[in-house]
């Protein structure tokens, strides 16, 4: 796909003021984690299938939602491996599908830190160009986050097997469970005690797009999160269907390819102007969230939902810029039809003629369209299961939600009918109505990391509860060896020496 200007944004070469660079910060990375006695012995008990080790836990996904929870684990002394279905370093959508320029959140959130400062961005990005750049920094550019995550995975020394496709999620009753990926070697089959998703947005499900677009030619529309090569948009009328954060960029990316003119079809009668979400932000919500009863966490997110989430306010400009450009508010979609090549479109404003349309209609959870998922679908709790709303605050995603326990993990609509699902834990965007937004977004992940994987560990140490105390009772260890002292006689004996 072709790249924003979101490089033209990268600083230069370091700056004087940062003479040490990166090596610097990392022997200092290296001796905060050696004070803090990081990583921790591993504790867990080893197990083998037929002469194979059983994983502790493997992570699905190697985005920054799989590398902050893998270095929780490994800093808890569990072994965590990584499998994640792109090539190295092109792990999550920051240097793919993503076309924004910069992130949204502001540059000073720690992100996947893990309360490490030298592990944060600014660490980063002011070892290599230096104070003074950091404080002209607007943003974050997009690519550069990319390359954090890289020196991140790096840095920690994450296991990390890339091009590795997970084809079946199977929990076992005996304890196991077994993930059938796809390799550049074949398939094969890995065993672990727990699995984490750490599959991103449409972690579980995909891109929603309305349904009268199924019946239209696909090359003539795509969804904002599709890979593809917006040059072979130069020269046509694209019409863009939204007005997030995802439309504008697509929107700009497009008219920077050449497009000859952008639509933008929205069905509001204005944009939104204010994000809830930030201003509902804290370290209150962040550790509350999960303690409310089920009305006020329903009350929450929808209210979000409902208000939805502007787009930035730079995104916005940087398609506003350019003059074939227009805005249609108040203008949702009414009749869509092939038109010799292109597209006809219907709606209050009037008809648009189009060579090409993008739908930035956000993601459904959706998790019986996943093959992968086919074994655990239909035994997974989701939230209609457990709370229905009141009147004017049904809300299809919070329905779809997967219904989660404390450490994340699915639980069983009917108990007993799929042994080992909890041992299957959704870390990613899904998990927001029972946990809050700690598992997908910026600010608030590395609480997210350390809520799973504290609660990955309890739960590892209970079912292994026998093991661990006969190796405590086996224990033996001396710490005082009996010739630190010497024995008094009793007192009439004593007595009787004087």
């Amino acid at each position: 796909m072709t790249q924003t200007c979101a490089d033209d944004l990268t600083p230069g070469p370091a700056s004087a003021d940062a003479p040490d660079g990166l090596a610097a910060l990392e022997a200092r990375l290296r001796q905060d984690l050696s004070w803090l006695e990081l990583p921790a012995r591993r504790w867990t008990m080893p197990r083998h299938e037929q002469g194979a080790e059983v994983l502790d836990v493997a992570v699905v996904g190697g985005g920054m939602a799989g590398l902050a929870a893998a270095a929780t684990l490994k800093h808890l002394g569990i072994t965590a491996h990584i499998f994640d279905r792109s090539p190295e370093g092109f792990e999550g959508p920051w240097a793919t599908t993503a076309r924004m320029e910069t992130l949204r959140s502001p540059k000073q959130l720690t992100g996947p830190a893990l309360g490490l400062p030298a592990l944060t961005f600014r660490a980063w990005y002011e070892a290599q160009f230096g104070t003074a750049a950091w404080e002209a920094l607007d943003k974050i550019p997009r690519l550069q986050w990319m390359d954090y995550l890289r020196w991140y995975r790096r840095v920690l020394a994450l296991d990390l097997s890339n091009e590795h496709t997970v084809l079946a999620v199977q929990p076992r009753a005996d304890g196991l469970v077994a993930l059938r990926l796809g390799t550049p070697q074949g398939e094969r089959t890995v065993l672990a005690r727990r699995v984490v998703l750490a599959t991103g947005r449409d972690g579980l499900g995909g891109a929603y797009v309305p349904p009268f677009a199924q019946a239209l030619p696909r090359a003539l529309w795509a969804h904002s999160s599709d890979a593809m090569d917006y040059a072979t948009l130069r020269g046509k009328r694209v019409g863009v269907v939204g007005a997030g954060a995802s439309a504008m960029d697509s929107a700009a990316t497009a008219l920077e390819a050449g497009a000859a003119s952008v639509d933008l079809l929205i069905r509001r009668a204005d944009i939104p102007r204010v994000n809830k979400g930030k201003g509902a932000g804290s370290p209150g919500l962040t550790h509350g969230h999960p303690g409310l009863s089920d009305a006020w966490k329903w009350r929450i997110r929808h209210y979000i939902n409902s208000q939805q989430v502007p787009p930035p306010r730079g995104s916005t400009l940087r398609v506003s810029r350019h003059p074939n450009a227009r805005f249609h508010l108040g203008c949702p979609i009414e009749g869509l039809e092939p038109a010799g090549a292109g597209l006809r479109v219907q709606t209050p404003k009037g008809v648009f003629e189009l060579d090409f349309l993008i739908f930035s209609t956000g993601f459904r959870i959706a998790l019986e369209t996943r093959p992968e998922f086919a074994a655990i679908a239909p035994h997974i709790r989701f939230w209609r299961d457990r709370y229905t709303p009141r009147a004017g605050q049904e809300d299809q995603e919070l329905s779809d939600s997967p219904d989660l326990g404390p450490a994340f993990e699915f639980l069983e609509n009917r108990p007993g009918a799929c042994p080992g699902l909890s041992r299957i834990h959704c870390f990613c965007y899904p998990a927001a109505l029972s946990h809050g937004t700690v598992s997908g977004d910026i600010p608030a992940i590395s609480e997210g990391a350390r809520r799973l994987g504290q609660g990955i560990a309890g739960l590892l140490y209970q079912e292994d509860i026998e093991l661990h105390y006969a190796a405590m009772e086996a224990f033996a260890e001396p710490e005082v060896f009996g010739d630190e002292w010497t024995p008094a006689p009793a007192p009439g004996v004593a007595e009787q020496a004087s």
